[in-house]
């Protein structure tokens, strides 16, 4: 069993444009079953972003904003950390860690953001750690 991001992670990404109203992104993150959208590259957005589930409830729900006036680009987080798809699953659980976030994008070697890796998949990640019962896997 190999543990590196390319193994682990979701290669659906959900984008969004930078001026949808955060309703709309909203909705897609429902609809799609997802916790994250990646805010894609535009002429005034020049590197991609994310709005996740936490970005909703600390920057719209707890500050009671109108979730219809407000833009994506208002919320979202940018610029990116971002992951390689070589990159150890273990490295990229520290580095989740050492951020404090739960959503990390994963590019290609030119930098296009071909998939994404969450808390969640960790569970799978443990679970399988767990089966091979060897401590050495990276």
């Amino acid at each position: 069993m190999q543990f590196r991001v390319r193994d682990w992670m979701i290669d659906l990404v959900v984008f969004v444009d930078p001026d949808t109203p955060v309703t709309e992104a909203l909705a897609t993150m429902r609809r799609r079953y997802i916790n994250s959208v990646i805010v894609n590259k535009s002429e005034t957005n020049p590197d991609y972003g994310i709005l996740t589930s936490t970005d909703i409830s600390d920057k719209i729900v707890a500050k009671e904003r109108n979730p219809e006036e407000v833009k994506v680009r208002e919320i979202m987080t940018s610029p990116l950390i971002t992951v390689p798809l070589d990159m150890s699953i273990f490295e990229c659980a520290r580095l989740m860690n050492e951020h404090r976030i739960h959503h990390l994008p994963v590019v290609d070697d030119h930098g296009i953001v071909i998939g994404m890796i969450s808390a969640t998949d960790f569970l799978v990640v443990a679970e399988a750690m767990g089966r091979k019962g060897d401590r050495s896997l990276s």
